[in-house]
Formats: C-alpha cells, structure tokens, sequence
C-alpha cells in the first residue's frame, strides 16, 4: 500500500563509521505483507556530519543504495566522491543494515517497489539541502532498485551509477524459468520459506576480522549463513522482469562490472579476491542496453561484487572512473 506520503528524517545521532559521521531516521508508511506488525518500518541515512553544508555550497549530491544482506558502510567511497566536490550519502533500506527491527526478518520484502519511499525521501532531505544534482549509485540489488527508480521517475535524479547491478537472475535457465514460476507460487502462501541460504565467504572475504580491508557491523552485513525468502525472490524476479522487458532511464546511465564471475557456490580465495562470485559479469553485459538510451558501461579488471570494495588496483580504478563518469555527466 502506497500513502503518497514523503517521510522525513529525524535528529542526527553518532554513527559507529567515525566520530564525523551521523545517522537520521525516518518513519516509514508504506507497508507490504512483510512490514513488521504494530510498528513502522524505518530507513536509515547515514553521512558525515557536514554533508549538508557542502551541498548547500555545492548544489551537488550522490545517494548510495546498498544491496541484499547489505549496509552503507563506504567511507573511502565517500571521501573520493568529496574530493571531487560531492558529498555522499548512504541510505539503509528498510528491513536491512541499520534499518533492520526485525532480526530473523531480514530483507523480508514483497515489493522491492516499496523501497521507492525512502529513495524519495532522501532525495527530498538532499533537495532540502539545496541540492539541485543528484547522482543516483545503485549496488547489487540497489542497483536493480536505482535502474527501476530512474524509469519509473524521470527527472528525479541527474545520473545513474549501477555498480554491479542484478539484473537476471544468476542460474542456470530453469532456475531462471520453471524455478522462479514454483518459488512465484510459493511465495504467494509462504513467502518466509527460505529457498537457499547465502553462504557468508564473500562478506568474510571484505570483512577485518577475517583479513578484509574494510570495518562493518556483522549485524548490519551478516557474516553467517543468512535465508533468502521467497517473498524477496519473487519480488526481485518481478522486477528482473521489468528489465527483460526494457527501461526507458532518460537520465545518462554507467553500469559497472568486473571482467570475470567466480563459482558463487563454493568460491576459491582467488575468486573471492578478483572476480565477482556473486552475479554473472555476462548478464550484465547483455542487459546494460536494455536501460534506456544513455548508456555506458566500465569494466573493471580484477573488481569484486561490490567493485568498491576490491583490492588495488581495481578499486581506485572503479572509483576514479565512475566519479569522473559522473562529473561528465553534471557539466552536460
């Protein structure tokens, strides 16, 4: 159900990403047979404390969308992007990362449409901060969520960056044909059964604790075996669906991917370390030009699934290109 309503965010309170940042939350009041019985859903926007003066001085912004099982926790990203003049934000997504109430709910959704609420919320507080270009990063499945948002809502934003975006689904075609009618059908009476469990080696892989480079909470980013639910997939695959068909994104669109996939089942540490194990490099390629007319894509040698996570040299490479992508795009 769809209030037309925009929530706003609430007072800024300490972030666990540094003494300079801060998190705000909003109220949400859109709900699916998935929202959490007798109270609201939220959604999380984290930033650094000055973000809003730099963009009430800037007039520029860019809003990361993280992916499933997912959570913003991308400071580096977050400096690059400063350095060339923007200040980025990170929104977690109702049901996931900081916005997450209900623990063993996680990522519980059956519309990845609903989500388009806080999208629009955070868009409203960048504009309220006198943003008047926004640059739109999608990952994984946020970026299958940005690809649907700037289709569905021309003009809201002024680029789109798909940051190894799902698209299809990875599997073999049955699982793509007669295993996404059965889970469709499925969801429809159990929409909490897991269909698979997602295996934690590539969380682990990025994760400190296990050699990583980078910090996050593991009750934001789980670092166990975690349920993929047939109401999530069934609500992804409606929206795969709508790619398959075609976007018509009027806004300039980079999607960015690694040059190789890793077995996503059982991947070695050289997979896990310089190719993408979650989603398949090649659909990615098949479906770029299916977005809209503007379309541009990056490949990056050695990138990770999250490309902004990978070892050097691939990930200065994806952000430098894709900030450089963006600016291009802004001085249009």
């Amino acid at each position: 159900m769809h209030s037309g309503l925009i929530p706003t965010f609430g007072p800024r309170i300490p972030d666990y990403l540094g003494a300079d940042w801060i998190a705000r939350t909003a109220f949400l009041n859109d709900v699916d047979a998935g929202s959490p019985a007798g109270r609201p859903d939220v959604a999380v926007l984290v930033s650094r404390a000055d973000a809003d003066a730099h963009v009430s001085d800037s007039g520029v912004a860019a809003l990361w969308l993280p992916g499933f099982l997912d959570s913003f926790f991308h400071v580096e990203q977050a400096d690059a992007w400063r350095e060339a003049g923007i200040a980025l934000y990170g929104l977690d997504f109702r049901r996931s990362g900081r916005a997450l109430r209900v623990p063993n709910r996680r990522d519980d959704l059956r519309d990845l449409l609903i989500r388009e609420e806080e999208i629009f919320a955070a868009l409203t507080h960048l504009r309220g901060c006198g943003a008047r270009q926004i640059v739109l990063i999608g990952h994984s499945t946020g970026g299958l969520q940005a690809a649907l948002f700037a289709h569905r809502h021309p003009g809201e934003v002024s680029a789109v960056v798909l940051n190894s975006p799902w698209l299809d689904h990875n599997g073999p075609a049955w699982q793509r044909t007669v295993a996404t009618t059965a889970i469709s059908q499925l969801a429809r009476v159990s929409p909490l059964t897991p269909i698979a469990r997602l295996q934690p080696a590539y969380a682990r892989s990025l994760h400190v604790d296990y050699g990583g480079d980078f910090y996050f909470k593991p009750m934001h980013k789980p670092l166990t075996p975690a349920p993929v639910f047939a109401g999530f997939f069934a609500a992804a695959r409606r929206g795969h669906a709508m790619v398959a068909d075609g976007l018509n994104i009027k806004e300039p669109v980079l999607v960015a991917h690694s040059d190789a996939s890793g077995n996503p089942l059982n991947p070695s540490a050289q997979e896990l370390a310089h190719t993408d194990v979650v989603l398949s490099v090649e659909d990615m390629k098949r479906l770029a030009p299916t977005l809209g007319k503007n379309v541009e894509t990056l490949e990056v040698i050695g990138g990770r699934h999250d490309l902004s996570l990978s070892e050097l040299p691939a990930r200065s490479r994806y952000t430098r290109d894709s900030i450089h992508w963006a600016l291009r795009q802004l001085q249009r």
